[in-house]
């Protein structure tokens, strides 16, 4: 019994001192995940950076465009948006803004207001 312990730790410390010699099998892999984990968080650190930027951008374009835009909506009422789009189509066709405004039932300046309004948010007629 005495010489089964004896030997059981002593292969014991004989595979513990293998242990030190022998290369890990997953080294190279957590290397690799970590080299991946640290380009990802590069590329957010950049794209947040990007974003930030583009949104500064935004706001002061929206800070030139808001006191017109401003206002232009004090001046009338709101007009649907279904109206909206009728008259973006229709300046998609060509139709001249007179009758555009005849068709839809609105001031010339009420249509050059929502065609306005559309190139500066970048929408193009249909």
């Amino acid at each position: 019994m005495n010489t089964l312990f004896i030997s059981l730790f002593g292969i014991s410390i004989l595979l513990m001192i293998l242990s030190f010699f022998l290369k890990d099998p997953y080294k190279q892999l957590r290397e690799e995940i970590d080299e991946l984990n640290m380009q990802q968080l590069q590329e957010m650190y950049q794209i947040k950076k990007k974003l930030k930027v583009l949104e500064e951008e935004l706001l002061v374009n929206d800070i030139e465009l808001s006191p017109p835009l401003s206002k232009i909506d004090s001046n009338h009422t709101t007009v649907h948006e279904i109206i909206k789009n009728q008259v973006r189509s229709l300046a998609g066709q060509g139709t001249p803004i007179e009758q555009i405004a005849r068709q839809s039932s609105l001031p010339v300046k009420e249509v050059q207001a929502i065609l306005m309004e559309s190139r500066f948010r970048g929408e193009k007629y249909e």
